[in-house]
Parts: structure tokens; C-alpha cells; sequence
């Protein structure tokens, strides 16, 4: 692969390498289950491989997705995405693992490259911990690490992806962030924000962080107890999380307006939730109203 300038070919082979080495890395954290894969095509253009693993040891449901799409949106999605040109070429991985314990966070992640019909290309990406119960010392060493590798780009990247991701994870409805945030970037454009080399490798740098970080914490988080009360709690934060996939998320909006496989699309849902009627708050000073405490914009946790 050139270094210089990356192809939409390179970019496209090096994530489709990052789905199954990342599937490897879970399988053998989880110890209890293998990702079973799915492939499909797009009607309008292009395809993908979802990979999911379900009823694992530690992982209840995780899925991960490989898509390399094209084709025409209607002029409605492309006023609604500010696409400069209705054709368009995508390609990405997205990432969402749902563990059995009530102690393991969700998390997600996603990388994606972008081409307009008009030559226009850009990078996004991201990733973000929704912890049922937030450890404080957890999600700051998750914090440093995302830092560290914004910092191998530019320094003010961090600071200005966490707020990004603090905007865009939130529940406007219920006035709290959907977990301990992350960080979040969209449209980096080749040109204006970097070169086309300097922003892949920003997409590869975030990507390779997740493997590693999310497996410690599966091993280090797994065998801690819990018990009916923490996974009435568990129930409660994973429909909070579907909220946001399905009324905000930008990523199932745009699958879902191009066309997309719907079963790839929503393959981020938890595969047990429920809605109970006006659930009573958390007693002050519980370790749920803790955790609530934290669900707020601008915590600054890279001490």
C-alpha cells in the first residue's frame, strides 16, 4: 500500500484485515463462542460481512460489521447529510459488544472512509464505553489512552473529539450522556484537515486502541459478582441505549435512508432490554445514582 496516498482499494483491504483480526481478539477474551458470519449484498452497490457472536461466555451479543457500499442516495438524504454529490462510496467497520455482566461496559466503536461523487473524500470515527456502573478508574484510564493516541495527530484533537462525542452520545429526552463518552469525529476531509495518508492513519490508530483495551476489561471485569439488583439496573441502562441507536444515532439513519441490510444495521441493539413505567429513581448515594452522576457533558477525566 503506498503511504504517501491511500487508495479507496487500500483503505477498503485494510478494514476488511481489521474486522476478522479484531473477531480473533474477542473470540479468544470471550473463550466461549465464535463470531458467525453473514454476507450480504447491497441492491443499489457493493456489500458486507456481519459478524456476530451470541451467548458467549462474557459476551451475551457482539456484533461486527465490515460494509463497502455505493451508489445513489435520494436527493432527501443527501440534503439531510450535506452530501455535495447524491453518489456516493462508504466503507467502514462498525463495532457493538453487549456482555452477560451487569460489571462489563457496552462499548462501540466505528471507523469509516467517505467518497462523494464529486471527488470529495472524509474520515470519521470513534469510540465510546457505556458502563452499567461506572468505575471511575476505569474510565479514565480508557480516557488517557484515547489521548494518547489523538496526541500522535494533534494535540488538540482530544479535547475537541471528547466534546464532540459528549454532543453527539447524548439523550436530549432523558438530559444524560448514553455512558462515560469517548471520542467522536466526523467529515475530517482529505485537503482541508490533512492529507489523505494523515487521516487514515488517524483511523487506524483509533481502531487498533479498541482490541486491546476491551479485552483487559472483559478479563479483569467478568468474574466480579452481581446479582438481581444490578441486572434490573442492566435492563434499564440497556434501553437507554437503544433509545439513542434508534431515535439518534446518524449511522443507523444513514443505513437505513441508502438502503442498507436492516438486520446488519440494527445488529447494535442489546439482545435483552425492557420499558417500565415511570421506574422509580435511584436512592441517593446507591451505586445507580453514582453511576447517573456521571452521565453528564464535560467531565474531564485525563488527570
Amino acid at each position: 500500500m503506498s503511504t504517501s496516498s491511500p487508495s479507496r482499494a487500500d483503505i477498503t483491504a485494510w478494514l476488511q484485515d481489521f474486522q476478522s483480526r479484531l473477531c480473533q481478539q474477542l473470540e479468544t477474551a470471550d473463550g466461549g463462542a465464535c463470531f458467525g458470519q453473514d454476507d450480504w449484498l447491497r441492491p443499489g452497490g457493493g456489500g458486507g460481512h456481519s459478524r456476530v457472536l451470541e451467548n458467549g461466555r462474557i459476551l451475551e451479543k457482539g456484533g461486527v460489521g465490515f460494509s463497502a457500499v455505493e451508489g445513489t442516495m435520494s436527493e432527501a438524504a443527501a440534503r439531510q447529510l450535506h452530501m455535495p454529490d447524491p453518489h456516493f462510496y462508504a466503507t467502514g467497520v462498525s463495532v457493538v459488544l453487549h456482555p452477560r455482566s451487569p460489571r462489563v461496559p457496552i462499548i462501540h466503536m466505528n471507523v469509516r472512509y467517505f467518497e462523494a461523487g464529486n471527488g470529495e473524500a472524509w474520515v470519521g470515527g470513534g469510540i465510546d464505553l457505556t458502563p452499567i456502573y461506572v468505575d471511575e478508574a476505569q474510565a479514565q484510564r480508557f480516557h488517557q489512552q484515547l489521548k494518547a493516541a489523538c496526541d500522535k495527530h494533534n494535540p488538540a484533537y482530544y479535547a475537541r473529539f471528547h466534546a464532540w462525542a459528549d454532543d453527539y452520545f447524548y439523550l436530549p429526552h432523558r438530559h444524560e450522556t448514553r455512558g462515560v463518552g469517548g471520542i467522536f469525529f466526523d467529515r475530517l476531509t482529505v485537503g482541508k484537515d490533512g492529507s489523505a495518508a494523515e487521516l487514515f492513519k488517524l483511523m487506524q490508530d483509533v481502531a487498533e486502541l479498541f482490541g486491546p483495551f476491551y479485552t483487559q476489561l472483559m478479563r479483569e471485569n467478568h468474574a466480579l459478582p452481581f446479582g438481581e439488583r444490578e441486572e434490573a439496573w442492566q435492563t434499564l441502562r440497556r434501553n437507554r441505549y437503544a433509545e439513542f441507536n434508534l431515535a439518534f444515532d446518524r449511522g443507523t439513519r444513514f443505513g437505513l435512508e441508502t438502503g442498507g441490510r436492516t438486520e446488519s444495521i440494527l445488529m447494535s441493539l442489546p439482545p435483552r432490554c425492557g420499558w417500565s413505567y415511570n421506574p422509580a429513581p435511584p436512592a441517593p448515594g446507591s451505586p445507580e445514582a453514582t453511576t447517573l452522576g456521571w452521565l453528564r457533558k464535560g467531565v474531564d477525566w485525563v488527570i
